[in-house]
């Protein structure tokens, strides 16, 4: 069972707990009671049901301290299964959640939705996902922060030691437009049923515009696309370029994806091309590598291969794709993370 804490009205309790640490410095919903029962009851599973622990703290996530941060998040009942399977991504030891939150590095779990329960829940995949105005989105991913937070004690500056941080800390998570996307769902071309729903987790930087207009006349115009998404991808900046071996995210909108397509290109093409043309040259370890050089390197790939490459697609049709740099490092170098959405307990809630 989780503490109790009191307070004269409800003001006074959000005020108690921006004192006390435990929100991610916005107001939030205060998790009484009957709030985190009807979500406990909407996830079908026991309140003291123990999914795992959160580092860097180590404390247990059971299904009653999830329903308290989405209620405080200001989650809906039927989100309920989603946060429940994006905090079981990343406590999977493969997304080496204990060192990315203690790590330097500005990265932040991103949550990418497919299947049936984008539709139920309304998670958005077109124009703004990443932005304002959805609530699906903004309260699911800011539920699993605030799991992070006060499940897996990552407090600034003593336990996340990230040096400025970014945006996606507060909230990160869309959907893929799976109906308009020529490819295949993401969470299919990852070993999942189309039927199924899935929640994939990667901890990523903050997205990457990729600005590009070619000539649709052109038939090769989709070269020079492939060579600037790697180019933001796997800049000298990035810890994808100096680090290597981590999977990157790559958000293609619709006139792009259908640019790619048009070329006769599926997803694990787009993939490839990504990962031969993510590559830094002698001269360029020479002035940018710095400490992180190698004895006898004569050019260094960003990826080990086209598998570390996540494409998909979202947005808005126009001029820019997104790319998500991602941190490289951990046991496990920063691999997402992938959970069935558990959603056939889901039911009705009384009036």
């Amino acid at each position: 069972m989780t503490d109790l804490l009191s307070a004269t009205d409800e003001m006074a309790a959000v005020e108690a707990m921006h004192a006390s640490g435990c929100t991610d410095g916005l107001p939030v919903i205060v998790p009484t009671a009957e709030r985190v029962e009807r979500m406990i009851l909407a996830s079908g599973q026991a309140g003291d049901l123990a999914l795992g622990t959160m580092g860097p703290g180590h404390g247990t996530a059971t299904i009653e301290k999830v329903a308290v941060a989405a209620v405080m998040a200001g989650c809906l009942p039927d989100y309920m299964p989603v946060v429940i399977a994006a905090a079981k991504a990343v406590i999977d030891p493969v997304f080496d959640l204990t060192e990315m939150q203690a790590t330097t590095h500005c990265t932040a779990p991103l949550i990418i939705v497919n299947g049936p329960i984008r539709h139920s829940c309304a998670i958005a995949s077109g124009y703004g996902a990443l932005g304002p105005g959805h609530r699906a989105n903004a309260s699911i991913g800011r539920a699993l922060r605030l799991c992070m937070i006060n499940i897996g004690k990552a407090q600034p500056g003593s336990s996340d030691m990230a040096l400025l941080g970014h945006p996606g800390k507060f909230t990160y998570c869309l959907a893929e437009d799976e109906e308009h996307s020529p490819f295949p769902p993401l969470h299919v071309a990852l070993g999942f049923a189309a039927e199924q729903s899935v929640v994939t987790v990667i901890g990523a930087e903050a997205p990457h515009s990729v600005l590009y207009a070619g000539d649709g006349n052109d038939p090769d115009a989709y070269k020079a696309l492939l060579e600037m998404l790697a180019i933001a991808i796997a800049n000298p900046a990035t810890n994808n370029a100096i680090l290597t071996s981590g999977t990157a995210v790559v958000v293609l909108n619709p006139e792009h994806a259908a640019l790619f397509s048009k070329a006769g290109l599926n997803r694990e093409d787009i993939a490839q091309e990504i990962h031969r043309y993510s590559v830094l040259s002698q001269t360029q370890l020479q002035r940018f590598a710095g400490g992180f050089s190698r004895p006898d390197e004569t050019e260094r790939y960003a990826f080990t291969g086209p598998e570390q490459v996540l494409v998909m697609m979202a947005g808005g049709s126009g001029l820019y794709s997104m790319v998500m740099p991602t941190w490289c490092a951990g046991t496990h170098r920063n691999s997402p993370s992938s959970v069935v959405v558990e959603d056939n307990f889901f039911c009705e809630l009384p009036g």
